[in-house]
């Protein structure tokens, strides 16, 4: 996982970072808000209480269960 920095870039994750969370660990304490479970679209999630832009690294496999 690649930390970004607030309204920067987007978290770029790898298949095996699924299922995506956020806040995520790297996050300050400071910045959590009650955990939810990312749904990517095209590849890309938006946390409905921070903003945070998660996006799937190109190439990224995603495994099912």
């Amino acid at each position: 996982m690649t930390q970004a920095t607030p309204n920067a870039s987007a978290i770029e994750l790898d298949g095996k970072d699924l299922p995506a969370y956020c806040p995520n660990p790297a996050m300050p304490a400071w910045s959590s808000h009650p955990r939810v479970f990312l749904e990517f679209s095209h590849g890309e999630a938006k946390c409905p209480y921070c903003g945070t832009v998660y996006r799937l690294k190109p190439g990224a496999v995603i495994h099912g269960h």
